[in-house]
């Protein structure tokens, strides 16, 4: 049977990057188990264990990196045995003869799995936060970019007071700054299990140094070291906490919600025609109708964020389920579950990273879009302007009103363009303002403090926020397969 037989995810087939797919890939599972027994025995080792030989510890470091041939050979123990760390031990014994007996000594298959999966948690987080620095970098550029230009505001989708186009960029960012704070905050949470034994209770290993609690642990201590960690679960049953998963998993989650707003915004955006994501020079918009420009990077953000999204109560869900020091019932569901969120994060952010490099802003439209509104909501100033000059502001109210609804009629019974302006223009009323009209018009006087906003947040609290990932920040281009 071909590959091309069998089903696989698009995930990792389709749109996730070779390094996040690299970090939950069989290689890197079983070589990470290996890596774990090795540094297990050399902790060992040094504790005083004299079972354990030079030899052994040689062959052990000099096969790590797991053959495809082993990893055959693996799933056909599996298939006898039905327990893939056994199989792992006997197949590892195998490539190493001199650590056969030693290999897995005291410890219980959570030891390879849940500290292996810890280290794939945080080597995931590690390229995920990279990610999102990045993202955040580049649409800041396009926050700076554009804090000036005004823009028509949205509520209720519909029309409301002028903002600028660097203003709602930045609406985005600090969604984004608050991900990176939780995303550095879950990393850094994550510990290591150590060495805890079948229960948790450390039994083994107590027996293993003949009752000494030192030795037992400072090997758990030892072990955490050399897997490069600070932090050790102080006490486990035979699995870590699955809380834990929840607490990764939760991150994710509210990420999954902020892409999908600002994807939203931008295809709500692309319809008005004020705002683009990338459109490449070959790419095809539609089968049929060859003029489109869909925004389809967009709406892959908003389908997969969804996906992210509803990933968070696997998490929940497996955790309220565990039964006092473990049941399996959380193996089948965590292989899939946890990869998938990391992996569609990772798309997540890369297709971020390439419609935030390419946003394509329409000035022109913005501008026929803010003179069709910005007489009504110049009323306001008009009123003002007229006041100063000595007159009502009961009249000018009045007058405004009749030639306001006058205007909404052109504009949406007869779809013509709105002519408020020329109604004043028109009315004697208003002479005394009539010199003023094009003052009070600026769209730039209706923006408020959207500019000074944007410049203060981005030196501000993006440069604050950023500043300890100025090393991972750079100018890439970044190409999507598909």
């Amino acid at each position: 049977m071909s590959d091309f037989d069998k089903y696989s995810t698009p995930l990792s087939s389709r749109y996730a990057s070779e390094e996040m797919s690299s970090i939950f890939s069989l290689r890197n599972r079983f070589s990470t188990w290996r890596k774990l027994w090795l540094n297990l025995a050399i902790a060992e080792k040094e504790l005083g264990l004299t079972v354990i030989s030079d030899e052994a510890i040689e062959q052990m470091e000099k096969n790590l990196n797991i053959t495809d041939e082993e990893i055959k050979a693996a799933t056909v123990q599996e298939s006898i045995v039905r327990h893939d760390v056994m199989a792992h031990v006997h197949t590892f014994g195998e490539t190493c003869p001199a650590a056969a007996g030693i290999i897995h000594l005291g410890a219980t298959s959570c030891f390879v799995t849940d500290n292996a999966d810890l280290i794939f948690l945080r080597d995931a987080y590690d390229i995920i936060i990279a990610k999102l620095v990045n993202v955040i970098d580049r649409l800041s550029d396009f926050a700076e970019t554009y804090k000036d230009m005004p823009v028509l505001g949205w509520t209720h989708f519909q029309p409301a007071q002028l903002t600028t186009v660097g203003k709602r960029a930045t609406l985005w960012i600090q969604e984004l700054l608050w991900d990176l704070r939780n995303f550095t905050r879950a990393r850094n949470d994550i510990g290591l299990r150590g060495v805890k034994g079948t229960t948790g209770t450390q039994a083994s290993f107590l027996s293993l140094f003949h009752g000494d609690h030192d030795k037992v642990e400072a090997l758990d201590k030892r072990v955490t070291e050399l897997l490069g960690f600070d932090t050790v679960y102080p006490v486990t049953g035979q699995t870590y906490s699955r809380k834990i998963d929840i607490d990764v998993m939760g991150p994710l989650s509210s990420f999954a919600a902020t892409c999908h707003k600002m994807a939203t915004d931008i295809r709500l955006l692309a319809n008005l025609k004020e705002v683009e994501e990338p459109f490449e020079k070959q790419q095809i918009g539609s089968s049929a109708m060859a003029y489109k420009r869909n925004p389809m990077r967009c709406e892959r953000v908003c389908s997969l964020a969804r996906h992210l999204g509803s990933l968070y109560n696997d998490a929940v869900q497996t955790a309220s389920v565990q039964w006092f020091e473990r049941t399996l019932d959380d193996s089948a569901i965590r292989r899939i579950s946890l990869p998938s969120a990391f992996l569609t994060c990772d798309i997540l952010l890369s297709t971020l990273l390439n419609i935030s490099s390419g946003l394509v802003v329409y000035p022109k439209v913005i501008e026929k879009r803010i003179k069709m509104e910005l007489p009504f909501m110049a009323t306001e100033n008009i009123i003002m302007a007229m006041v100063e000059k000595g007159a009502s502001r009961q009249d000018v109210h009045e007058e405004i009103r009749v030639l306001s609804h006058q205007a909404s009629n052109v504009v949406k019974n007869e779809g013509g363009d709105n002519d408020l302006i020329e109604r004043i223009k028109n009315t004697e009323f208003f002479k005394p303002i009539w010199g003023d009209l094009d003052n009070l018009l600026r769209p730039e006087t209706f923006v408020g403090r959207a500019p000074q906003q944007v410049a203060k947040f981005i030196s501000n609290d993006v440069a604050k926020a950023l500043e300890p990932y100025k090393s991972l920040i750079n100018k890439e281009e970044v190409k999507l397969s598909v």
